[in-house]
């Protein structure tokens, strides 16, 4: 399984809106993506315009190719991108690791 994670910094006050974006964005452009597994939002607490967006793939190449290539892609970012004060930055982990 490979984790992908999303450090994402949105426009001031845009957090209500920007929420119901990226949780219908991944509901509909990447819940049905090959190898996806789950996903997990959290809001930072002392900077809130910072989210971090866990993505759980079953292989790098599912987020990478599969799902970077599609169109689902393009409809991702029509949905969440408009409310990015800087791009993203992403970047993906194997699991070493749980309990």
């Amino acid at each position: 399984m490979i984790l992908e994670l999303a450090d994402i910094r949105i426009h001031p006050g845009q957090n209500a809106a920007f929420e119901e974006a990226i949780l219908r964005g991944l509901n509909t452009a990447i819940k049905h993506a090959h190898g996806f597994q789950g996903f997990k939002v959290n809001k930072g607490i002392e900077s809130k315009e910072r989210y971090l967006l866990q993505i759980f793939w079953d292989t790098l190449e599912d987020h990478t190719v599969g799902f970077r290539e599609s169109p689902a892609f393009a409809e991702w970012r029509s949905i969440v991108g408009p409310f990015f004060a800087v791009a993203p930055v992403v970047e993906h982990f194997d699991l070493v690791g749980k309990s």
